[in-house]
């Protein structure tokens, strides 16, 4: 199993930046899959970013591509999410999750661990 703790939530202006860290702890970090994801008051949990187990490949939804970057630090099991050029409809909890599986969708349902979330406010 792994635990898994965000930090970095905030309130900020719109076009400002935040970056959220997770950090886990329990089994080897580097063996799992990480992911990003929020969830608007009302609105359904949403896929943000993923990254894999070395940190070479990353995947973004299209509303936060060109805005956003996941990175992993193995050494220090934490993954990362730097927020950029932020807008209101990026106000949401936060959520980092964690899954072994290599392979899927990165379908919410599709990860096993999860944190608790951490809240960003983005104000117009």
């Amino acid at each position: 199993q792994v635990q898994l703790v965000e930090s970095g939530g905030g309130l900020v202006q719109a076009g400002g930046s935040l970056r959220l860290s997770c950090a886990a702890s329990g089994r080897t970090f580097s063996d799992y899959v990480m992911g990003w994801f929020r969830q608007a008051p009302g609105k359904e949990r949403e896929f943000v970013a993923a990254i894999n187990r070395s940190g070479g490949s990353t995947y973004y939804a299209d509303s936060v591509k060109g805005r956003f970057t996941i990175s992993r630090d193995n050494a220090k099991n934490t993954v990362y999410l730097q927020m950029n050029s932020l807008k209101p409809e990026d106000t949401a909890v936060h959520y980092c999750a964690a899954r072994v599986n290599i392979y899927g969708s990165f379908d919410s349902k599709n990860f096993d661990y999860w944190g608790q979330g951490t809240q960003v406010t983005v104000s117009s």
